[in-house]
């Protein structure tokens, strides 16, 4: 399947290789665009510098692509999920991984660890009050820092002959222009990009992990499950 995925202008990806070993072409179509806070990332540098934070909790791949290469220490690092994860080690910055890919599910995975510990959360100018406040009911603290922010292209999304669209934040599918037409494959990375399509009107027929892979897994799931007649497989 030919698949548009959404992404920041700004991000550079290894999708073509990921899609490909999943037995599907891909393209990226860009709802959004970032204006990149230099003022921002260098005071979150500052502070990682002055050990300032007991740990760094990376939200998406582009604040670690920012923020990574500055960093001449960092206490632990926490990656929400494999790619985050990848971008980091890219730079000599090991990282764990969140179990699941969401943030709801970081204060559980440190545990009592998080008690009286200061996070650090580099991140798009998208505030997580749902992060903050349940970092703050373990006994941590936390400060956010929006190293970019995120700017509508207002441009309609240029499908060409995709045959699946792939939503990857909620954001990207609120802000985005396009146009549904009969066959089109919603697909949805996530739960939480699921519901805010489902609050739009569309509902995704593939719903991932939080993760490409798994949202690509998904995907191959669902043809195996209902196969298309003008398919003759997948490309």
């Amino acid at each position: 399947m030919l698949i548009a995925i959404t992404r920041l202008q700004e991000k550079s990806t290894d999708d073509q290789a990921r899609c490909a070993r999943f037995g599907h072409r891909c393209f990226p179509v860009s709802p959004l665009q970032a204006r990149i806070n230099q003022e921002e990332i260098a005071w979150f540098v500052g502070e990682t510098d002055r050990n300032t934070f007991d740990c760094i909790f990376f939200t998406s791949a582009l604040p670690a692509r920012l923020i990574g290469p500055r960093l001449s220490r960092w206490p632990r690092v926490v990656a929400i999920g494999p790619q985050t994860r990848r971008e980091l080690e890219a730079i000599g910055i090991e990282a764990e991984v969140l179990p699941r890919y969401y943030s709801r599910d970081f204060v559980d995975y440190l545990g009592p660890w998080i008690e009286g510990k200061h996070i650090g959360i580099p991140r798009a100018d998208v505030p997580n009050p749902g992060l903050l406040s349940s970092i703050r009911d373990a006994g941590g603290k936390a400060t956010e820092v929006a190293c970019y922010s995120l700017i509508p292209t207002g441009e309609r999304l240029s499908l060409g002959d995709a045959e699946v669209l792939l939503f990857t934040s909620a954001m990207s599918y609120r802000k985005a222009r396009w146009e549904n037409r009969a066959g089109l494959i919603l697909a949805a990375i996530g739960d939480i990009t699921a519901g805010a399509m489902r609050d739009g009107g569309h509902h995704p027929s593939v719903v991932g992990d939080g993760s490409l892979e798994g949202t690509l897994e998904a995907l191959n799931h669902y043809l195996d499950t209902h196969p298309r007649p003008e398919r003759t497989g997948r490309r």
